[in-house]
């Protein structure tokens, strides 16, 4: 593989309780960055700005404990999907209140992942999944021009070869 993609991964932490795991599972810096923050519209600004650069994004969003912030852990991540439609989005709830988490923030996330001793495996894996799905897409939008110009050249030479049948039929 020529290049790498690289990975931003925009974590929302109140406590940074599982911030420094993640920058521990995600060490290679020529791959991942990580940044952190506390507060929604840090991380809404900064995906604006990243949204420029052509690089895999994903943020983990840590929801607290209490229910009634789960409406307005729902409009952030919409906030974020406006600001950038490409932001991948894994949501890390509370383990007992993950049923509720699905009902209210139940559109454009990619994985529901519960607090627990595995969560930071299960990040990894879902960051690799979003990783290769992205890198799919582009595969794909570079399949589908080089088909695009395969067929205008090929109708270019039928319109040739005809062009010189009509012009030129003793050679035919």
């Amino acid at each position: 593989m020529a290049n790498r993609i690289m990975t931003h991964l925009l974590c929302y932490d109140d406590h940074r309780s599982i911030t420094e795991d993640i920058k521990k599972r995600f060490d290679d810096t020529s791959r991942y960055r990580v940044d952190s923050f506390l507060s929604f519209q840090d991380l809404i600004a900064r995906s604006t700005i990243e949204k420029e650069v052509s690089s895999c994004k994903v943020a983990i969003i840590c929801v607290p404990d209490a229910p009634e912030q789960f409406e307005a852990i729902g409009q952030f991540t919409a906030d974020i999907r406006k600001a950038d439609p490409s932001t991948g989005m894994i949501l890390l709830g509370p383990p007992d209140k993950m049923d509720e988490l699905k009902k209210v923030v139940r559109f454009n996330i990619d994985a529901y992942i519960p607090k627990n001793s595995n969560s930071v495996l299960r990040i990894h894996n879902t960051v690799k999944k979003l990783i290769s799905e992205y890198s799919i897409s582009i595969y794909r939008r570079r399949r589908n021009l080089s088909f695009y110009i395969l067929f205008g050249f090929i109708i270019l030479a039928a319109v040739l070869l005809l062009i010189a049948r009509i012009r030129f039929p003793e050679y035919f």
